[in-house]
């Protein structure tokens, strides 16, 4: 935290001194104290002093990010409402739709959370609910590393839309896995099954945000291009990509962050995507390689990714490391 103070002569004769702090704390908010609410008021006359509310905007608009977590895959890591009520997420996906396309019935396969079968995980609705209004967006993630997945065709990949559609998004249907809730998005996590046809997944979701905004990220792996998902993130239609720098030793943390950094350049100038965020695990046993410590992260890897317009935050597998580990609670005023 740093606090700026300016001095400067009111234009009015005789009148002393005006003070104005700015307060800059680590997520680079701003907060300004004033002497008084007159002195404010003679400020406001001056030329400087819009000079100090120009200040304020461009402080406030810098680059600030969130922190993205995975959800469901261990049923030691507390409740998805538990989860959201940490304050630490901008954003939770729910893993995974793990088993759908090329004809198979969809089947969601949340650990110990809860069993999907003859709608047992519906109570979750309410869990969803809650963290929507808290303002955290939650998404459905498919695919996963373990799983049966793949699409067939364009017109598999159109079934599958519309699935994901009537079933999680907002559409209509009698056998909601999650209940009734409307989940915000969907997070393509493609790691198998095959190569083709997501980037027409991606654009038949895309056309129904005509009738509500469908949310779509995905989890490429760190070498470019992702093997599995490089077509479809060509597309350009994706919100939020959260390249995975882990398990991929050309291109994550080791040592130093040369590796990294070059690779993140790559994504963040190829990649047409809102918001381009750094994939981690959030303890060393969630990966096999690529764990940053949390001071490391702060001091060597956050200020240089900030500094790109697509920087959109740190994305972390996952809650359950996140839980036993504390990594978001260390590095979130830093993110």
């Amino acid at each position: 935290m740093a606090t700026v103070v300016f001095w400067s002569f009111d234009s009015f004769p005789h009148m002393p001194i005006s003070r104005c702090s700015f307060t800059i704390d680590s997520q680079a908010k701003l907060q300004v104290s004033k002497l008084s609410t007159l002195e404010m008021a003679r400020q406001l006359q001056t030329p400087l002093a819009l000079f100090y509310l120009l200040l304020i905007a461009l402080i406030n608009g810098s680059q600030a990010g969130i922190i993205t977590v995975y959800w469901g895959q261990n049923g030691y890591e507390g409740t998805l409402a538990e989860a959201c009520a940490t304050g630490y997420y901008g954003i939770v996906n729910i893993a995974f739709l793990s088993t759908f396309g090329n004809g198979q019935t969809p089947m969601i396969n949340l650990a110990g959370h809860c069993d999907p079968t003859n709608m047992g995980c519906a109570g979750i609705s309410s869990d969803i609910k809650s963290c929507q209004n808290q303002g955290i967006k939650v998404m459905l993630s498919i695919g996963g590393g373990a799983g049966s997945y793949s699409l067939s065709s364009a017109a598999d990949a159109r079934s599958v839309a519309n699935y994901l559609w009537n079933n999680f998004l907002g559409g209509q249907s009698d056998s909601r896995p999650l209940g009734d809730a409307v989940l915000d998005g969907i997070d393509f996590d493609i790691e198998g099954g095959t190569t083709d046809h997501w980037d027409e997944l991606a654009e038949a979701l895309s056309e129904f945000s005509q009738q509500r905004k469908v949310y779509l990220a995905a989890a490429p792996q760190c070498p470019f291009p992702d093997a599995w998902l490089g077509g479809a993130l060509n597309t350009g239609l994706f919100d939020y990509v959260w390249v995975q720098f882990y398990n991929n030793a050309p291109c994550e943390y080791r040592d130093n962050a040369t590796n990294l950094k070059s690779s993140w350049n790559q994504w963040v100038s190829s990649i047409q995507a809102d918001k381009i965020f750094l994939g981690l695990p959030a303890a060393p046993a969630a990966a096999g390689t690529g764990y940053i410590l949390p001071d490391v992260l702060i001091s060597e890897v956050l200020p240089y990714i900030k500094g790109s317009s697509k920087y959109g935050g740190v994305m972390l597998w996952s809650r359950y490391y996140d839980k036993l580990n504390g990594y978001s609670q260390a590095i979130k005023p830093y993110v």
